[in-house]
Formats: C-alpha cells, structure tokens, sequence
C-alpha cells in the first residue's frame, strides 16, 4: 500500500502546484465544450477519497460536509470560492492523504461497504478503494490539462 499512498500523495501536489502557480482567473473559468473548470476538479478529488474511504467504511468525515456536497459527483462550479474555502482545500489535499495513510495504519477501515463506481470498476475492500482513488485522480488531472489547453486556445 505504500506505493499507493505515494502515487497518491504526488498527485495531490501536483494538484497544489496548479493551485499555487494558476492564474485565480484560470483555474475559475469555464471553457467552451466543458462543464467544469480547473478548481472544481481538483476539490472534487478531495471531496472523493473522503466519499470513498471514510464514508464507505462508515468512519467520520476529516473535512467539512459543505465541501462535500459543493464538489462531490455530480456538481458543477457555482460561484468562486471564498479565500477561505480555497486555502482549506489546498491545505487538505496533501493533509488528507497524510491522515488516510495514518488511518489506514491504524486500521480504522474495517467495516467497508462494497461499492460500483462510474466507471464500473467494484470496491470491495478499502484497498480497493485507494487503488482507484489513484486512477480517479488521473483522470482528473487528464481533464485539468485539457482544460488548461483549451484556455490558452
């Protein structure tokens, strides 16, 4: 598992980077033929580890339920967020990782539920659910370099 832990773990600071290097204007904006932008993208793989680990396993949410309902699947961007809301997000990104390794260490996901996700690959156990988090994740930063490109068109 550590390796998945890793993998994930670089996604998110990626993530961090866009956060950190993209213009606020850029990461808000919608392009044409999209329906989402760079930001709610990368809240939505946050908000998605906490839907697929700790609610799955029947463990305490480790962020905000608002966050949870504004970026879960589903949702679209609706207005920018609040200075607030985005350091929080960009805090948890790496945060959250760190806990689920931590409390995945301590096993604290012994009660998981099963699970078909979207793309119609079954979660039966919580490793499961991590391995998928990774390919989840990339197939949002596949959609945020698409969006990325399509703004500088």
């Amino acid at each position: 598992m550590e390796k998945q832990f890793d993998i994930l773990l670089k996604n998110r600071i990626i993530f961090k980077r866009f956060l950190d290097q993209t213009p606020k204007e850029d990461l808000f904006r919608i392009p044409n033929g999209f329906k989402n932008n760079i930001w709610w993208n990368i809240a939505h793989t946050m908000v998605t580890q906490q839907l697929l680990i700790y609610k799955l396993s029947r463990v305490g949410f480790g962020i905000e339920e608002e966050l949870i309902e504004k970026y879960r699947k589903g949702t679209v961007p609706q207005v920018e967020p609040s200075e607030s809301e985005f350091r929080k997000v960009s805090e948890y990104l790496v945060s959250t990782v760190e806990q689920l390794q931590k409390d995945y260490s301590e096993d604290l996901f012994t009660n998981f539920e099963s699970y078909m996700t979207t793309p119609k690959v079954g979660l039966d156990t919580v490793e499961d659910a991590i391995a998928f988090l990774t390919f989840h994740d990339g197939i949002h930063l596949g959609a945020i370099l698409a969006i990325q490109k399509a703004l500088r068109v």
